[in-house]
Parts: C-alpha cells; sequence; structure tokens
C-alpha cells in the first residue's frame, strides 16, 4: 500500500522537468503531425496522383487552353478541384477520399471505359458543386473586376457584362467543357 501511495504522490505532483519534457514531447509531436498532414495534402494536389486514377481526364487536359497556352500559365486538377480556401480544401478531400474508394475498392471507376460509362454523373456532380459555390475555382484566377471586355468577342461581353455581373449565372454555367471533353449533354438544362 505505501508503494502505491509513494506512486501516487509521484504521479500527482510530477517534477518540473517531467512537466517541461511532457510539454515538448507534445510540442514535437504536434509539428511532426502537422508537417506529415501537409506534405499528405500537398501530395495529393499533385497531376501525379490525380493521374492515378483519373488518367483519362488528365490526357484530355493536355489539350486544352488550360494547358498550354500563349502566356505560359497552367492550370493543374487541384487549381480547378480542390478548394483554395483551408476549410473548403479539406471538406473536398474528404469528399474524394470516395473516389479513391471506387477506384481501389468497388472499382466502379477502375478502367478508362467504366470512366466513360460514369462520366456524365461526375461532371453533373462536379458542375453542382461548382455552381453552389459560384465557381469559386475559376474565380481564383479569373476575376471578374480585371476582366477587360474590349478583348472579349461581343457575346462573351455581353454574357460577362450582364449575367455573370448580376450574378444570375456563374462561370460553369457556360463554361462546361473548358479543359474537358463533354461527356452525352442529351438532358442537360441549356445545352
Amino acid at each position: 500500500m505505501k508503494l502505491l501511495k509513494a506512486f501516487w504522490k509521484r504521479f500527482s505532483s510530477p517534477s518540473k522537468a517531467a512537466v517541461g519534457i511532457v510539454l515538448f514531447m507534445g510540442f514535437m509531436g504536434g509539428l511532426l503531425f502537422w508537417g506529415a498532414f501537409n506534405t499528405g495534402m500537398e501530395a495529393t494536389n499533385t497531376e501525379e496522383f490525380c493521374s492515378g486514377c483519373h488518367a483519362p481526364i488528365v490526357k484530355e487536359i493536355q489539350e486544352t487552353i488550360h494547358y498550354s497556352n500563349r502566356s505560359g500559365v497552367r492550370a493543374i486538377c487541384s487549381d480547378c478541384h480542390v478548394p483554395h480556401n483551408w476549410t473548403d480544401k479539406i471538406v473536398r478531400k474528404v469528399q474524394a477520399s470516395k473516389e479513391l474508394f471506387a477506384h481501389y475498392v468497388t472499382k466502379t471507376i477502375d478502367t478508362e471505359e467504366k470512366f466513360k460509362e460514369r462520366s456524365a454523373h461526375l461532371a453533373e456532380r462536379e458542375w453542382h458543386r461548382m455552381k453552389e459555390n459560384n465557381s469559386q475555382e475559376c474565380r481564383n484566377c479569373h476575376e471578374f473586376d480585371y476582366m477587360d471586355f474590349s478583348e472579349q468577342g461581343p457575346r462573351s461581353a455581353k454574357q460577362h457584362s450582364t449575367a455573370l455581373a448580376s450574378g444570375e449565372k456563374t462561370c460553369v454555367d457556360c463554361h462546361k467543357g473548358i479543359a474537358h471533353k463533354l461527356p452525352d449533354m442529351s438532358g442537360i438544362e441549356g445545352w
């Protein structure tokens, strides 16, 4: 019993050195966790990672203006499909984990043929997400306030200065397929 009381006394009033060591270990553990977490987040934002499951889509984008253009500005998958805001990014990463599950576990999109079969559903889901967030990923690079309507065609200038300016429409309403081949669009509003 004395041994138990002695242990409890020592345990309930630790030395300053023990408290310092525990705090230091907690701090270092937090740093290691945060570093590993951010490294993982960045690794899953690369084109190489995305092409592991979405190879046909990554191949498609290489034929678009977002991949190669006169200005040399290039968008990668995460620029358009992962929000830049931290909390929204975490939510999107959790949602995207279903895609990994569909590719590796249920195998519903593990071949190019299966992926193409589901492309209309996947595209509609992504368009809906972008419509809900007012095409924020587009706006990360394309700022409405800095659009030069004199450099745009008459139709584009009219749409941008009216429907986009009023909030009636958002980028994805008109620019579906800007970076990817469109799936079968029958039954899609406005097409």
